[in-house]
């Protein structure tokens, strides 16, 4: 299975792309798709074509999203929210399923501390994905999204193991 995570931001959206194969992660790529043009659909087109270039380029056969958090400028929230909706767009464009997750509950799996900060996350990140090179801390919020994604869809529901 390989999986795409998506941090996004309207600026820099960070993206992270690793393969599962049991309980072993592997590192495939990490970035940012910085945002170009001097207004908004601008800013958000060029994130589209530079996100599909991303999925086109590494085949991911899942995604997975952070989902966005209302602070007190609603007017910062809407324009994130909008770039949000590019990073949910693209990987369903490309026919993947994509998963939603909150801020706390990526850092909680991936950390064990649900307001860990940063340099927290990017020290697991590193751990997990052993020679990883970040290329900052976006693309290190998306691996710690994929590797969210891949520990929550590897592990049955109880309903589930009570239905096999």
């Amino acid at each position: 299975m390989r999986v795409l995570g998506i941090d996004p931001g309207l600026r820099n959206l960070g993206w992270g792309v690793i393969d599962v194969a049991g309980s072993k992660l592997t590192h495939v790529a990490n970035g940012i798709c910085h945002s170009t043009g001097t207004d908004l659909a601008l800013r958000l087109l060029s994130l589209h074509i530079q996100l599909t270039e991303v999925v086109t380029r590494f085949q991911p056969t899942t995604a997975a999203v952070e989902k966005t958090f209302v602070n007190k400028d609603a007017v910062a929230t809407l324009k994130l929210g909008q770039a949000r909706g590019i990073a949910l767009l693209v990987p369903a464009q490309a026919g993947l399923e994509v998963g939603e997750y909150a801020p706390n509950a990526v850092k909680k799996c991936v950390v064990g501390v649900g307001h860990a900060d940063k340099i927290q996350v990017q020290h697991m990140v590193r751990m997990q994905l052993p020679g990883v090179k970040l290329a900052g801390a976006d693309a290190a919020d998306a691996l710690a999204i994929a590797m969210t994604h891949a520990f929550k869809i590897r592990i049955p529901t109880l309903r589930e193991v009570r239905a096999s």
